[in-house]
């Protein structure tokens, strides 16, 4: 397991850092609507124009090709900088929908769409969980009928992120009828200009649209915008999931440091007081996720399901230096919006990507051969 950086990378680094502090905006990105998008996706193509969009992707589709050493370097400076939150609405068009295509993808799939990615010129949104099956998502009923070279699609999704300004969406629907669970799903690119789509913004109690639900009626998707076959949607799913959860992640979850020391500075707490203990333990847990993403990216070969482990860890740290930040900064906290807006917003990390619950579930059954459920 690689643990330390050579010569080659910290030259990267250096390089990173250098082209960060000439280029991150300073400005507080939208939080929602075509406002966000707009300043997303600009964001997006001035990092692309620069050498620094998709660096992970292989150099044939328009990445770097770079060792996931040079990721976690980028990602590292990245967050200390300051730059944009890297889970804004170009979120899952790169780090989902892209690797997804990469892996499993056609040919035609991946000449229109894996530029219009990396490039800023699209946004895709996820269209997994409906109203029941969130966690459980095996039993989704979001049906396809195939009829010639189409897929008639009728049903509905819940908690779509920016389904509203999304141009794309990865959908994975019920294409088989007869089989159960697991069986007879498959992962389709959804145009969401398409007739019979409906997109209804849900306001969370942060006061922004993120989420959405999405409604379906007659919706004719083409077959060959099907993604790793026909009813085989759950292995392309769960590709889809493994890049959510392990490398997709490692911006947010670096940048739980960055909080932490934020907060530090900004409370001066003073030497062996309570204050100061909290806020040495949180600096202590910010480590501890920092060492997890290192060991999961640089663990060959690494168990898929680890990505759970620091999808939990993240959620519930992240949900405490929320608390934190209210808690040791007291009223001044209120009148700072991100504060605010960051705290309200941490209430769903342990139920987005997958509930605490179901993340515990995962690493029992699949890390610690524990028995099912």
């Amino acid at each position: 397991m690689q643990l330390e950086f050579s010569e080659d990378d910290e030259r990267f680094r250096q390089a990173a850092r250098d082209w960060l502090a000439a280029n991150a905006p300073t400005d507080t990105p939208p939080y929602d609507g075509q406002p966000a998008r707009d300043y997303a996706l600009s964001w997006l193509a001035k990092c692309h124009a620069g050498g620094w969009s998709g660096i992970g992707w292989p150099r044939e589709y328009g990445g770097q090709s770079l060792a996931p050493s040079k990721l976690i370097l980028w990602y590292e400076e990245y967050v200390r900088a300051r730059a944009p939150s890297v889970l804004d609405c170009t979120f899952v068009s790169v780090n989902h929908a892209g690797p997804t295509l990469i892996a499993l993808g056609t040919d035609e799939q991946k000449t229109f769409h894996l530029p219009r990615i990396l490039e800023g010129k699209s946004v895709w949104c996820q269209g997994f969980s409906e109203p029941g099956a969130g966690s459980d998502l095996a039993s989704l009923s979001t049906t396809g009928r195939v009829e010639g070279d189409e897929i008639v699609v009728n049903g509905q999704k819940i908690w779509t992120s920016f389904a509203d300004i999304a141009d794309y969406q990865e959908l994975l629907i019920r294409t088989d009828p007869e089989q159960k669970r697991h069986r007879g799903l498959s992962w389709v690119i959804c145009d969401m200009e398409s007739p019979g789509i409906t997109v209804r913004p849900i306001r969370n109690m942060a006061g922004v649209t993120h989420f959405a639900e999405v409604f379906y009626d007659d919706v004719r998707i083409p077959l060959s915008n099907v993604v790793g076959g026909l009813h085989d949607g759950w292995r392309t799913a769960m590709t889809t999931l493994g890049f959510e959860r392990k490398t997709a992640a490692m911006g947010v979850q670096l940048a739980l440091s960055i909080r932490i020391e934020d907060l530090i500075a900004r409370a001066e707490p003073t030497p062996g007081s309570a204050m100061a203990e909290r806020l040495a333990d949180l600096r202590a847990e910010g480590a501890a996720l920092r060492a997890m993403t290192y060991r999961t990216i640089f663990r060959e070969p690494a168990n898929p399901s680890e990505g759970s482990l620091m999808r939990l860890y993240f959620a519930e740290l992240a949900q405490r230096i929320a608390q934190a930040s209210m808690d040791v900064l007291g009223p001044e906290a209120l009148t700072d919006t991100a504060l605010t807006h960051d705290y309200l917003e941490a209430y769903s990390e342990t139920i987005a990507g997958g509930t605490a619950e179901i993340q515990r579930n995962i690493i029992a059954e699949r890390i610690l051969g524990l028995p099912r459920e």
